[in-house]
């Protein structure tokens, strides 16, 4: 099997696994009985909650989107592969992971080992994403469209991130964080289905037939 056919299929496998993670998560977190935008999307997968094991299907879902979109990556991009690929392992861990009743985080509430760890493991899954944007953004290894859609990502997430922690350390839970938190989210998941998509397609035209430079050689018409 070529490399770009490889990663044509990882792509559009991230793509996949991408949307019925979210989906799933989605799913429990409206369906579930939580306390609505004041709490966390975490609060879908306590045990007690009969969403559960829709949950932590959705995240491991998305987990795997993760791994995917890393393989599907251009060689060259293996900083950028390296994040995804750790933000992957840390959201595995907020799933296997699960968190007390409300999933309360410090400094405005009292924490569990298990709450700690499941709260730390999202948010480094999620800085990871938002870091292997930057990372796509300013590397010369990347093209214009992987650069583009990196862009706006991120141009999109940071704000959202500084409210996330402004909110998470002077604030505590709230509505403010609750909706930060989602809008957050759904910044990152909708990076990562737009990049899966684009390197599907791109890499589509990256394995088009061949031409002859002047020099002999052979390369992909693009």
């Amino acid at each position: 099997m070529a490399e770009g056919t490889a990663r044509r299929i990882a792509a559009a496998f991230a793509a996949v696994c991408l949307t019925a993670g979210v989906s799933a998560v989605t799913v429990a977190v409206v369906a579930g009985p939580g306390p609505g935008l004041t709490g966390y999307v975490s609060e879908a997968g306590v045990t007690d909650s009969g969403y559960a094991g829709a949950y932590r299907t959705g995240i491991f879902s998305v987990a795997a989107s993760l791994l995917l979109l890393a393989g599907a990556l251009p060689p060259g991009l293996r900083a950028a592969a390296g994040l995804l690929g750790a933000g992957a392992v840390a959201t595995v861990l907020s799933g296997a992971v699960t968190c007390s009743e409300g999933c309360p985080l410090p400094p405005f509430e009292a924490t569990t080992v298990a709450d700690l760890v499941h709260g730390g493991a999202s948010i480094a899954a999620t800085a990871a994403v938002v870091l292997a944007m930057l990372v796509l953004l300013f590397s010369p290894a990347a093209d214009r469209g992987l650069r583009r859609i990196a862009a706006i990502g991120a141009a999109l997430a940071l704000p959202v991130a500084a409210v996330v922690a402004a909110a998470l350390l002077l604030v505590g839970r709230s509505t403010l964080l609750g909706v930060s938190e989602r809008v957050l989210l759904a910044v990152v998941a909708a990076w990562g289905l737009a990049t899966s998509g684009y390197l599907a397609v791109r890499s589509l035209t990256a394995d088009g037939p061949s031409v002859r430079t002047p020099d002999g050689s052979n390369v992909s018409r693009r």
